[in-house]
């Protein structure tokens, strides 16, 4: 009997002892590759704070906004959240009126008013693509000419109006070799109500501990503002660029920009305009989102999720609620839209941009995350599952389903006729809407139910990320200039929809990011209540494009590693 323990034992260790060495490999090729992404990542972060100040061609300027320009920003918003009244005229060319409760404003004080505040109060507001605020649009150029008066008087600026409400500009460079860029950004913004808001008017511009709350500050007019802002100051100090650059405003954004961006578009293929890169709305500087990650994580999208907003309908005889059929129009269509919210669209992850955005974070996850992130290879699968638990990140793995409306009915007594409701599916950048329509379909198995596709597009095609496109690495330099803290900086996927998606034809190189900070409670504010931007934010959205513009000053064959020089 003991001998038979003893060869069992034996028999066991070897087993223990095979299974080891059979997983030593695995262990260290894990290991290895959390150690070379760290390291690499800190090379990374230590060779762009170097390189990029080699490429910016330094002028007598300087390059970091003054003190005084810094307090004017503060000032500025604060005495104009509150107390500043703008009031607009009974038609869309009358003056813009301004008014402060307090004193008089002289001369300087008017010039140098170049605020969010006053934006946020005109109510540019897109009901649909057939019913926008024209009024408050209208008076969107005479607002900008009276605050930024630099801008409107440099003589190689070009302003021009598009679309009758958008806006573009035109700013020549004084090296027209270097290929043009462009900052795109939108004017108007959906409805708001009061109801919910811890303020009394969604479009007061109030100022509360800090903060400007109101409907377009974080979604766009503090972007659209705050370039402008930018190159005011840039302009006060008789700056002018070697590269030319664009600024382009839709004002149809939130309804599909057809009216907008896509005739600005238009209007710069015409004229056969080619981008170097362009840079719009998306993401954001992530603080306190990711678990495990303490530092800042600057995430630029370098693509979009398509779309597709489709009706569901169910026809059937009507008749008398007293004498029901044993299947109703109604109860048809909420079977159907059942089976799509039970089983979602697959899952996704590691097929898209997601799996690059998690492995160039995973320095920043503390362990044993770090070395998961840095191993997807292996651990896709269970991050996948992980990560479609929560809403917000369900959102990256897979093609979302959403049923946003539902009609049917007209009386209580009445069995209707029909059942409609409006699904709108965000798809994730390895599929397509022709096949996210066929899951549907599958998945509903019913011919009663018919689906029409009323508006639809595919995923927009992943952007360049490598240390050779200008637009990385004015973006890296860049927010590294302005937020020195973050511990990433990192390529990502956009879930909504932006301008950009019709920019394509211009270049290959489109990006979308927001320089704001991006706390986990800012998510409901977008299209929700108590949209808000903080004092600080604001300026430092302004700094970054102060500084973007001087960093795209490069030579696109710049050698990052040739020694600096100054011109």
């Amino acid at each position: 009997m003991a001998p038979c323990r003893i060869r069992l034992r034996w028999v066991l260790w070897t087993v223990v002892l095979g299974l080891c060495i059979a997983l030593l490999p695995i262990l260290v090729v894990l290991v290895a590759r959390t150690y070379t992404t760290r390291v690499s990542a800190a090379a990374g972060l230590a060779l762009r704070g170097q390189s990029a100040h080699q490429w910016v061609i330094k002028t007598a300027q300087p390059t970091a906004l003054s003190p005084q320009e810094r307090q004017e920003l503060k000032e500025a918003l604060k005495v104009y959240a509150n107390g500043l009244d703008l009031r607009l005229g009974s038609n869309s060319n009358s003056p813009l009126i301004w008014h402060h409760q307090q004193k008089r404003e002289s001369a300087r004080e008017r010039t140098s008013v170049q605020t969010l505040c006053c934006a946020i109060r005109l109510q540019t507001v897109s009901f649909s693509d057939k019913e926008q605020n024209t009024t408050a649009l209208a008076e969107f150029e005479p607002y900008i000419r009276r605050v930024f008066p630099e801008l409107f008087s440099a003589p190689f600026i070009q302003h021009e109006v598009i679309g009758e409400y958008s806006h573009l500009f035109t700013i020549q460079g004084s090296n027209p070799q270097l290929q043009p860029y462009m900052l795109i950004a939108h004017i108007d913004v959906v409805p708001a109500t009061s109801d919910g808001w811890d303020i009394d008017d969604p479009f007061s511009a109030e100022e509360r501990d800090g903060f400007i709350y109101g409907r377009g500050t974080l979604d766009n007019k503090n972007s659209v503002v705050a370039i402008l802002h930018a190159l005011e100051f840039l302009l006060r100090r008789n700056y002018r660029p070697r590269r030319s650059f664009y600024i382009g405003f839709g004002h149809d954004e939130e309804v599909g920009g057809k009216k907008g961006a896509m005739k600005i578009v238009t209007e710069l293929e015409s004229r056969g305009v080619e981008l170097s890169f362009l840079l719009d709305e998306g993401s954001f500087i992530f603080d306190g989102v990711f678990t495990a990650v303490k530092k800042p994580i600057a995430i630029v999208g370098i693509t979009e999720k398509g779309s597709i907003t489709a009706s569901f309908s169910v026809t059937l005889a009507p008749g008398h609620s007293s004498a029901p059929s044993k299947r109703t129009s109604i109860g048809i269509l909420s079977e159907a839209i059942s089976k799509l919210e039970l089983n979602p669209m697959p899952n996704l992850f590691g097929h898209g941009p997601e799996l690059m955005m998690f492995e160039q974070m995973a320095p920043e996850f503390s362990f044993p995350l770090n070395i998961i992130m840095a191993n997807l290879w292996l651990f896709a699968p269970l991050v996948g599952r992980i990560l479609e638990q929560v809403p917000s990140t369900n959102t990256l793995v897979r093609t979302t389903t959403a049923i946003t409306m539902f009609h049917a009915g007209v009386k209580s007594n009445v069995i209707p006729q029909s059942a409609n409701a409006t699904i709108n599916f965000r798809i994730h950048p390895s599929q397509t809407v022709e096949q996210v329509l066929k899951i549907a379909e599958k998945t509903i198995d019913d011919n009663r139910v018919k689906i029409e596709t009323m508006n639809a597009f595919d995923p927009l095609p992943v952007s360049p990320w490598d240390d050779q496109t200008l637009g990385v690495q004015v973006f890296r330099q860049t927010i590294l200039d302005v937020f020195p803290d973050v511990g990433g900086i990192v390529p990502g996927i956009c879930v909504a929809n932006t301008d950009s998606r019709h920019y394509g034809g211009l270049t290959k190189a489109i990006y979308r990011f927001n320089s704001v900070i991006f706390k986990p409670d800012d998510l409901p504010r977008f299209h929700g209540l108590n949209e808000r931007i903080s004092i600080e934010s604001y300026e430092k959205q302004v700094e970054f494009f102060f500084q973007l513009i001087q960093n795209s000053d490069i030579d696109e064959q710049a050698d990052p590693h040739r020694d600096s020089h100054e011109l």
